[in-house]
């Protein structure tokens, strides 16, 4: 009775324990970031026009990235006029994503500042919201524009052997250039 006694008192006592712990939120380390709302890596990716995800609907559904197309042109046996449309399409997509993307990092700073200095007001707020979600998705336009002028460019079973070579079809294996 008395090893039971002692067992229910220190399975209570850890219970304690453990509950009166307070656990660190997910964003714990996240507090020193240069812009809070924003990684390194999310940094680093728009300010070099990376689709970051932003055409997954367009890649997943049969409408390939022109970087991924100039990647693969080899073993698509793309046309000397398909690559330079291609490139076309890319370089336009590109050089708009970068200058985008600096403007999004730069309207995250301004709001994280706000925050940081406390001077932050409810209709500061919504308008720096709107313009971060103006540009957030005037990005994400450059990146499924591209994949639609892809789909026109691309013939079908270019698109299909694309969607071999990137693991997208049943069977297929991913390619790793």
């Amino acid at each position: 009775m008395y090893k039971l006694l002692m067992k229910i008192f220190f399975l209570l006592l850890y219970i304690s324990i453990a509950y009166g712990q307070h656990d660190p939120s997910g964003y714990s380390g996240e507090e020193n970031r240069e812009i809070k709302s924003l990684s390194n890596e999310e940094i680093q990716g728009y300010l070099a026009g990376h689709g970051m995800g932003f055409a997954k609907a367009a890649e997943l559904n049969h409408y390939p990235g022109p970087m991924h197309v100039l990647e693969l042109k080899a073993k698509l046996n793309l046309s000397k006029a398909q690559i330079d449309q291609t490139e076309n399409i890319y370089n336009e997509m590109h050089k708009k994503t970068v200058r985008l993307g600096k403007l999004l990092v730069e309207k995250e700073k301004f709001l994280d500042d706000l925050f940081l200095n406390k001077s932050i007001a409810a209709s500061e707020l919504q308008a720096s919201i709107s313009e971060i979600s103006k540009v957030r998705g005037e990005i994400r336009l450059a990146h499924l524009t591209a994949h639609l002028k892809m789909k026109e460019l691309l013939k079908p079973e270019q698109i299909n052997h694309y969607d071999k070579l990137r693991g997208y079809t049943a069977g297929s294996q991913k390619h790793d250039d």
